[in-house]
């Protein structure tokens, strides 16, 4: 296929929901996209974790033609992780290098997001109910991000230079949708799932035009969790005061 072929086949649609990419099929109704198909499995713990979700999958272009086509992207759209119930929702944010994230406080109490570790640092300062902040992930990489108020609250933005990416399902299942035939280097990233051989990632991958299915792919249980961590001072979290309801 010639490169404007590949410029083609880029800007058809993408089926896109939450930010993460859907499986719609093998390939698109014009042809020119294919579906990269597969599934987690999960060894090494006491027993096998029963939610899998969370694991990042995406696809970078590994020759001339990819790397064309990806060039003519369009400008990543914007995301949103919402504070709720004292929690971050998704827990696990993936984004295109260069998007916007909106962090609205859905919550009737303060909090006060940052993010001092891996990745893009910065603290949007406190702020209240119904009031929303937002921060550009120029750079790729894993974003750890807390509330300096409640620290059972944490989550990721996982940057990635490339429109094709996607997270997996409670029961390990994945689909990369939108993707031009072409050569890839296939990334896997989980904060606590690690793959077995450091050979595994990224691993190189072809999709054919008629798409791909690439099984069943084996991480290894580290036992980790995401980051512990200190308040963004530095210090240990102190409990608030009962007179002060708003920040609890």
């Amino acid at each position: 296929m010639s490169s404007s072929g590949w410029r083609r086949t880029w800007v058809l649609p993408l089926l896109v929901l939450g930010g993460l990419r859907l499986a719609s099929g093998g390939v698109d109704a014009q042809g020119g996209s294919q579906t990269v198909t597969g599934s987690i499995i999960v060894t090494g713990g006491q027993k096998p974790p029963a939610d899998r979700s969370g694991v990042v999958l995406w696809l970078m272009p590994a020759d001339e033609a990819t790397r064309a086509a990806q060039a003519a992207a369009p400008p990543p759209p914007r995301a949103r992780m919402l504070q709720r119930g004292k929690r971050f929702a998704p827990a696990v944010l993936v984004v295109r290098t260069g998007a916007a994230v909106d962090f609205p406080n859905l919550d009737p109490i303060f909090h006060n997001v940052f993010s001092l570790f891996e990745g893009k640092r910065f603290d949007l300062g406190l702020y209240e109910s119904g009031s929303s902040r937002s921060v550009t992930f120029s750079v790729p990489g894993v974003n750890y991000i807390f509330c300096n108020i409640h620290p059972d609250m944490s989550a990721a933005v996982v940057s990635v230079e490339t429109d094709h990416y996607t997270t997996t399902a409670a029961g390990g299942a994945f689909a990369l949708a939108g993707v031009p035939p072409g050569r890839y280097r296939l990334h896997v990233w989980h904060d606590r799932f690690k793959p077995a051989q450091p050979s595994d990632d990224p691993r190189t991958i072809s999709v054919p035009p008629g798409g791909l299915s690439l099984g069943t792919l084996t991480l290894v249980d580290s036992g980790r969790t995401l980051t512990q961590h200190k308040n963004k001072f530095g210090h240990d979290y102190v409990p608030p005061e009962a007179a002060t309801p708003l920040y609890r």
